[in-house]
């Protein structure tokens, strides 16, 4: 009786551990194939609804923005006449993160202005690709979908997961 119990035993603890390495097994090529298409149409989902919305709060602005490939809208709204921005060199600005509901997240008046390394820092995509079209002087505005701000996880602070990021620019200085 004692065996009865414990093959019983060994049976419950082991089927569910035997049975998920058979299914682990089962998952065809096929099967992997097709989540792969499944998460390739989510993705392209979202980022279609991301440009809506990104449309839609550049029209109630009425804003003239231009759309990089990489899906980085831009405007230089005030134009300065000092050097361009280059990749290697650092950055110096003034700016403003807020989201499309108005939330402001970072402001340089409150932490004072920003520097980076153009190219080589952990600033978002979408910040860097906007700066280098930019010279010392100009005022400028991005607005950065989820890919090229803080993506699926937001930046664990003051701006949330998925976000849309809306940044106005001023370009102070480019150095060595």
């Amino acid at each position: 009786m004692k065996r009865y119990w414990l093959y019983l035993f060994i049976s419950i603890i082991l089927f569910p551990l035997v049975t998920c390495k058979e299914e682990k097994k089962k998952m065809s090529d096929k099967d992997i194939g097709e989540q792969k298409e499944i998460m390739v149409r989510v993705n392209k989902y979202l980022v279609k609804k991301d440009v809506e919305l990104i449309e839609s709060y550049i029209d109630r602005r009425e804003w003239e923005m231009e759309v990089t490939e990489s899906g980085l809208f831009y405007q230089i709204y005030e134009h300065g006449n000092g050097k361009p921005a280059e990749s290697g060199r650092y950055a110096t600005i003034n700016y403003m993160v807020s989201l499309l509901d108005g939330t402001i997240c970072y402001d340089s008046d409150e932490t004072g202005p920003k520097q980076f390394l153009i190219g080589r820092s952990n600033e978002e995509s979408g910040l860097e690709q906007g700066v280098l079209m930019m010279r010392v002087g100009d005022k400028a505005r991005f607005i950065m979908p989820p890919h090229l701000a803080h993506g699926l996880l937001g930046d664990e602070r003051n701006i949330p997961p998925r976000s849309i990021i809306v940044y106005e620019v001023e370009l102070l200085e480019i150095s060595d």
